[in-house]
Order: C-alpha cells, then structure tokens, then sequence
C-alpha cells in the first residue's frame, strides 16, 4: 500500500495474478490483523483552485440511506 507503481496496467497485472491464486481460497490475513469500522453522516470533496474558487462537494447521509448532495461556498 502506498508504494509507487509505474502504470495502472501493473495494477491490474497485479490484481489478475492475486485473483488466480486465491480463486478457490480465502485470503489468508495476520492473526493480529485487526481494523475499524467507520459509518460516515458527512463525507466533503475538496478542490482546489488557483483563483481560490475551490469546488467543495458535501454528501450527508439521510434517515433512509441515501445522500444529500449539496455544493459549499469555497
């Protein structure tokens, strides 16, 4: 994760070559491997612009489940 590849197409070598392998199996993970589980209400899309016009985008999550979608002043 993170580190730099040359191209997309490595990427998708990459990912062909791991769905191979693991076609029929589960994926194995460290016994310590651990995460967190994040459940966003309001998620902003940042743009920045030379003349300070930046674009921001705000999704907020609503009672049933979908997303306002609603553009900021910069």
């Amino acid at each position: 994760q993170s580190s730099v590849v040359s191209s997309r197409k490595e990427l998708d070598e990459s990912l062909t070559t791991f769905e191979k392998k693991f076609e029929n199996s589960e994926i194995p993970r460290p016994q310590h491997w651990g995460g967190f589980l994040i459940k966003p209400i309001s998620i902003e899309f940042w743009q920045g612009r030379p003349n300070r016009m930046h674009d921001r985008i705000r999704y907020t999550l609503l009672e049933d489940f979908s997303w306002k979608i609603e553009r900021l002043a910069p």
